[in-house]
């Protein structure tokens, strides 16, 4: 199911891409365009997860640099039946996690440093078990590419934007005009947050009561996800926001757009339910 999501999810944006490239430039525009979305599929499919990592300015870290995480990921991946994943560690003090990869085998689990420093070892496993039962459902391709297909629009319609309104795209009316191509511009990186709506709210659910389960308890995940939620309001978190539906909690909760564009569920909800399984 999610491999069909994937598929729909590419085919979704690459026609938003298209579309921006038509409205830019005309049938040869949106020519240029495919052409680029077809090539973006590729090494989104095959190329995702590293996108997503340099997305979040993560970087790798060793066993001998943190071995209680590397403990804990261990532990929880037997339990799983999952392969080890790559571990990464993001340089910043809000606490919040993420996974990434087109599959198990090519999966790769991020932590904050705020994270490490935040919770304690029931909780980190919380939140790592939630992370893994993202790879186990085989939600990281979905997000992976949904971020890197919205951070591309996003940064597309900004260029036409600036293009527009400095006169760069001042065409007639075969080679797009350029209001056609501001409103386009202005229109693409909302279409491409309500997909990433319709993918994230969700998975969120079943990666936490497959993360419970994981776990062993869902009282860890129900602890951290009310710490990291106070947290997120207080500290800030530079990251794309085309990649912050792959997160654990939104790490730009603190920012108003962010809850015009929740693409997480009520952290309440989520530690309500949490609170009522039963194993």
């Amino acid at each position: 199911m999610n491999n069909l999501k994937a598929i729909l999810l590419m085919g979704v944006l690459s026609v938003i891409l298209i579309a921006i490239g038509g409205a830019v430039g005309g049938p040869r525009g949106a020519t240029i365009f495919l052409l680029i979305s077809l090539a973006m599929n590729f090494f989104g499919y095959f190329y995702s997860d590293k996108m997503a990592i340099a997305m979040t300015g993560s970087q790798p870290i060793s066993e001998q640099e943190a071995p209680e995480l590397y403990d804990i990921i261990r532990k929880l991946t037997r339990r799983a039946g999952l392969p080890m994943p790559k571990v990464y560690i993001t340089p910043s003090q809000q606490p919040n996690a993420f996974a990434t990869g087109r599959n198990p085998q090519h999966a790769a689990v991020a932590v904050t440093e705020g994270l490490l420093y935040l919770c304690d070892r029931d909780e980190l496993e919380g939140v790592l078990a939630h992370e893994l039962a993202h790879i186990a459902n085989r939600d990281i391709l979905v997000s992976t590419i949904a971020a890197t297909f919205a951070g591309a629009i996003t940064w597309i319609a900004n260029v036409v934007q600036w293009g527009a309104m400095f006169g760069g795209f001042r065409g007639d009316d075969e080679e797009g005009g350029g209001i056609g191509a501001l409103l386009l511009a202005i229109i693409a990186p909302i279409a491409a947050t309500i997909v990433q709506l319709a993918i994230s709210r969700s998975r969120e659910f079943g990666a936490d009561e497959l993360g419970a389960r994981i776990a062993g308890t869902p009282d860890g995940l129900a602890n951290a996800l009310l710490k990291l939620e106070r947290a997120a309001h207080h500290i800030p978190m530079q990251v794309n926001p085309a990649a912050s539906h792959m997160f654990i909690t939104n790490p730009l909760s603190a920012q108003s757009v962010a809850k015009l564009f929740s693409t997480h569920p009520p952290i309440e909800e989520r530690v309500r339910r949490l609170r009522q399984m039963r194993f």
